[in-house]
């Protein structure tokens, strides 16, 4: 992939318009009623951010990795539920066919992944497996020349509106070697998609518990080779956790404009509160953080796109995005006062919607593991 200057800026200014135009003003509505407006939907779909990281030949953006994360600066600013609606679609599930399924398998899913004609959906997690994935439970055994899952999926996002699940299962023995890929369609017999779940942010993508009981799938539906599905799923890891801290630093961005907003037009003792040097130390710490996460969004998806990104150095960057995210949010509601601790403000929505980061896609713990056993063994 080769950047495209000219194409990207064009592509910037249209995320920017779509983020304050459509996104921002339709937050309220997508927390409340916990689904992403129509016309926010049919506005990312015209803009093809389903397909953000799928190459152009399957209907995506074709995009370098710098060019994704400078997307995500922007379209940060927005309520992250957004992203999590479309960002799945050429995520985990659609990464994973693209490293090993077979032709016809990507251009049955791709393309309509692309599109958005079907969402995504990423069915790892489960009640008693979840940062240790490699003691899932959820079984596929043969069954004729095809497979039968059964098993119990938890917290899959977008799965009450799902075309396609991308459902990781035991084929073998014990521990991670065990575990292969599978896709599924959700209107397959045997897939049980629970009631929606109430989160305390992220809303807009909704999430569900999945059951599997006596699910018949083809032999096709195997994606890889048998106990290549876990590995395949955390192969891409690096890309998701460099998403993320673009979109925690477009999000800080947000929190300090909200922030400033407020700042300069409430007035205590005569005079916006702006002016008092305690308000002011919040903005300055809050802009640094945000600034160094930027940083090393963009320095680091450089070095994926050259080959040089090691692991350890994304999750360091996802650890340390998702919880300066955190401490902006705390300040910027500090900044609001009681205002920002009512219902209905977008800083209030914000600091729900920025929590959950710290967890999602392996949470600040995992992350702190994967660079210091980096640092152990191999040092800066």
């Amino acid at each position: 992939m080769i950047r495209d200057p000219a194409a990207q800026a064009k592509r910037l200014a249209a995320a920017a318009r779509l983020v304050e135009d459509i996104l921002i003003p339709a937050e309220a509505q997508m927390d409340a009623e916990d689904r992403m407006p129509v016309p926010a939907r049919d506005a990312i779909r015209a803009m093809g951010l389903f397909g953000i990281s799928l190459p152009e030949a399957y209907g995506g953006l074709g995009l370098t990795m710098e060019e994704e994360a400078e997307l995500m600066l922007v379209l940060g600013r927005a309520a992250p539920g957004y992203r999590a609606v479309y960002a799945l679609n050429s995520g985990g599930a659609a990464q994973i066919l693209l490293r090993a399924g077979t032709e016809a398998q990507k251009a049955h899913w791709l393309p309509g992944l692309a599109r958005g004609d079907r969402i995504a959906c990423f069915c790892l997690s489960e009640p008693d497996a979840g940062s240790d994935a490699a003691s899932l439970t959820t079984t596929a055994r043969r069954d004729g020349d095809g497979w039968r899952i059964d098993g119990h999926k938890r917290w899959a996002t977008n799965a009450p509106e799902s075309g396609m699940l991308m459902v990781m299962a035991r084929t073998g023995g014990e521990g991670a070697r065990g575990i292969s890929a599978f896709v599924i369609d959700p209107a397959t017999p045997g897939v049980r998609i629970q009631p929606v779940q109430a989160k305390m942010g992220m809303r807009g993508a909704q999430v569900a518990d999945i059951v599997f009981e006596e699910c018949r799938v083809p032999a096709d539906a195997l994606i890889g080779a048998e106990g290549e599905g876990l590995k395949l799923a955390l192969a891409g890891l690096d890309k998701v956790r460099l998403h993320l801290a673009a979109l925690s630093a477009g999000l800080m961005a947000r929190l300090i404009d909200e922030g400033r907003r407020h700042a300069l037009a409430r007035r205590q003792f005569g005079k916006p509160i702006a002016e008092q040097p305690a308000i002011g130390a919040l903005f300055a710490d809050s802009s640094a953080e945000a600034l160094a996460t930027r940083c090393m969004a963009l320095e680091l998806s450089r070095a994926r796109d050259v080959g040089t990104l090691r692991p350890a150095d994304a999750a360091a960057a996802k650890l340390f995005a998702t919880e300066a995210l955190g401490r902006v949010a705390d300040r910027m509601l500090q900044v609001h006062g009681g205002e920002g601790y009512m219902q209905g403000s977008a800083v209030e929505r914000l600091y729900r919607d920025a929590r959950v980061l710290r967890i999602l896609d392996g949470t600040s713990e995992i992350q702190r593991m994967v660079v210091a056993r980096s640092v152990i063994g191999e040092g800066l």
